[in-house]
């Protein structure tokens, strides 16, 4: 589905006189028109990884980090019960309320679609099942049971479309989870990742046994480094597709390929256990080494990345990029941006005006390893190109505003760009724009004032 399908003019009027040639003084609150400028930025900044890699410092592995990360990622299998109480997981019915609220036709939900939703939802039941499972595709995990979308104000820019509030992440194919019970109907189950918690279809999913779960994450690991690479069985029966983030327990290694387990569904949702063969070129076994061949090669398939609000459309938002961009390399991140703004050795960059942030980033950021965070939104820092603080993020759209209302100049992808993206539109809105909202920086490669231990050795 087009964005430009979904073009938005000021103040809820949609203008359909098919006679019209032309609008006075409309402004779009989402701007996708192909015959205007690109913005300036994605022409002086090259959009691909190699001009920017002299910034990339030599290094190799960070044990205590890549330690932690096998650790994270299999942690659902070693739960026996939820890691928190029902109040906990309720959230999305005091975040999302029927009188702030809007469905896929844009008018408000009533009351009852909630009352609805908490029904199915069949919380009373909640940790009465407790079982290991794996993702048999690539899933959407939801805030409510119901693939129909929450937006707010879709008259207010950044508030509509492509922000389904009820997409909170999406989940890898072979990912481990643990499910706590399921909807009403059967359709859906409550489950929990190592980063995020909320509804899947029950039928993408299948339950497998303790001793399956411990087999797996005791086997030697490959690193999926392609993204829509078809997966096989020996019998050339398509399993799912390859994507950066995905892992698969090694079982034997050939001269071009190797042999990897992957589980489809059987009947009645049961598991079904296949040898794949995947091509040495596209997968490790064990972590990659922070080095200027494999950034080069995960950043460029990144660069490749549509916008996907929390996944959708099997796709990525911000901070999903910077997560799959890391997990190759064992570096573990947070779900959502405030969370890996957290990570690591913190520096605040409030209340310092825009020069000064830009000679501490300078000052103080370690080029790859450093996350800039703003609400909302979270970019990796790339280090200097011709003079300016260059960053890697995915991002929606430029924030304008024109006549005080505001509106989106929509990018819709994974970019490198300077902090200042759009600054030469007259409709710029600086006062939202990254430089004035970022509010910290972080070195996700070190604790406090210490550096984590390097070694050659995985």
């Amino acid at each position: 589905m087009k964005v430009s399908h979904f073009i938005i003019l000021s103040l809820g009027v949609l203008y359909l006189n098919a006679c019209a040639t032309k609008v006075e003084n409309e402004f779009s609150l989402f701007e996708v028109d192909p015959t205007k400028p690109e913005i300036q930025d994605l022409i002086d900044f090259p959009q691909i990884s190699s001009p920017y890699l002299a910034n990339l410092s030599s290094r190799t592995v960070y044990v205590p980090i890549q330690s932690a990360y096998d650790k994270k990622y299999f942690e659902p299998w070693n739960y026996t019960k939820p890691p928190f109480d029902k109040k906990s997981i309720l959230w999305p019915f005091s975040s999302y309320t029927y009188d702030k609220s809007f469905g896929e036709n844009l008018k408000p939900l009533p009351k009852e679609w909630f009352a609805h939703m908490k029904r199915i939802g069949n919380y009373e039941n909640y940790a009465s099942l407790n079982k290991k499972a794996i993702s048999l595709q690539y899933l959407n995990l939801r805030n409510f049971p119901t693939s129909k979308p929450v937006l707010k104000n879709p008259n207010i820019a950044g508030e509509g479309f492509p922000f389904d509030y009820v997409q909170n992440s999406g989940i890898h194919a072979n990912e481990p989870l643990f499910v706590s019970h399921l909807s009403i109907d059967g359709n859906w189950a409550y489950v929990f990742t190592a980063y995020a918690t909320g509804w899947v279809k029950k039928n993408n999913l299948s339950f497998i046994k303790d001793t399956v779960a411990s087999h797996w994450q005791e086997a030697r690991q490959i690193e999926l480094l392609d993204e829509h690479y078809a997966i096989k069985d020996l019998q050339g029966n398509f399993i799912f597709n390859s994507r950066v983030g995905v892992r698969l327990p090694l079982i034997s290694v050939e001269k071009y390929f190797y042999i990897a387990l992957a589980i489809s569904s059987g009947k009645n949702g049961s598991a079904i256990y296949k040898s794949v063969k995947i091509p040495k070129n596209i997968a490790q076994e064990g972590k990659l080494l922070l080095n200027h061949k494999n950034i080069e090669g995960i950043m460029n398939l990144m660069l490749k990345s549509h916008y996907g609000w929390g996944g959708l459309y099997e796709e990525r938002d911000c901070s999903s990029m910077l997560r799959d961009l890391y997990a190759p390399f064992g570096i573990w991140l947070p779900r959502n941006s405030s969370q890996q703004a957290k990570v690591g050795k913190i520096i605040s960059l409030k209340d310092l005006s825009l020069e000064d942030k830009k000679k501490v980033i300078l000052a103080e950021g370690v080029p790859f390893e450093t996350l800039l965070h703003k609400k909302g939104h979270i970019l990796l820092y790339l280090g200097e190109y011709n003079g300016e603080i260059t960053v890697l993020h995915n991002i929606w759209g430029v924030k304008t505003i024109k006549d005080g209302i505001e509106g989106r100049k929509v990018i819709g992808r994974v970019v490198i760009s300077s902090l200042e993206l759009g600054k030469e539109r007259k409709d710029y809105n600086q006062d939202r724009g990254i430089l004035s909202g970022l509010d910290s920086m972080n070195i996700i490669t070190q604790e406090a004032d210490r550096p984590l231990i390097l070694s050659d050795n995985i």
